[in-house]
């Protein structure tokens, strides 16, 4: 992984704040309602790894800016912890993300000596940059921001977007009913199976 990564090159793109909005605008008008928890709190400061790296990503990927709400407001990790502990998830994908938490760490220990939440903004750009040339790295940020815009979106039932932040921000409108903590879609699986058994 790391020959590739070492020969990334610097190259415009859009500007990540605009990609994700237009991206979550399109899924906005899904008639799929994308995954309440308590609107009382607060922003979690991780300390456990890979969630303590993964917070910093994250907030890289899509930090708070004037009016609208970052990753941490946004309680990501929360929402990637239920998604990745659902009944129905692949084993392998919590495996897939503490490995990309190691190539990040590895590659910016080799790069600068330092771990990745200890690099400044400049270099954890850089850092994030040369781990998207390779497919793994590549296939690891998709992942990540697959989590992060199902987050922006889900309902807060699933542990993200508390108070609707992200709908507001969006100006998106919720689909009705919500779901509770006994309808999560998850949960509507095996009541389902169950009752086509009888």
């Amino acid at each position: 992984m790391n020959n590739n990564i070492n020969s990334a090159k610097t190259r415009p793109v859009l500007n990540r704040r605009d990609f994700l909005f237009i991206m979550t605008s399109l899924a906005a008008v899904s008639p799929m309602t994308l995954l309440a928890a308590s609107r009382q709190q607060p922003v979690i400061h991780y300390t456990d790894e890979p969630w303590k790296t993964l917070d910093a990503v994250f907030e890289h990927l899509f930090p708070a800016a004037d009016g609208a709400p970052g990753a941490r407001e946004l309680r990501v990790i929360s929402y990637m912890q239920t998604m990745l502990n659902a009944p129905d998830s692949d084993p392998d994908d919590l495996s897939f993300t503490s490995k990309g938490v190691g190539w990040l760490n590895d590659l910016s220990q080799q790069e600068y000596k330092k771990l990745f939440i200890d690099l400044d903004e400049t270099h954890r750009e850089q850092i994030l940059r040369k781990i998207e040339t390779s497919s793994a790295g590549e296939r690891w940020l998709s992942f990540l921001l697959t989590h992060l815009l199902e987050a922006l979106l889900s309902d807060p039932v699933y542990g993200s977007n508390p108070h609707g932040i992200g709908w507001d921000w969006l100006e998106h409108q919720s689909g009705y009913p919500l779901p509770t903590a006994d309808t999560m879609y998850y949960k509507l699986h095996r009541r389902v199976q169950r009752n086509t058994k009888a």
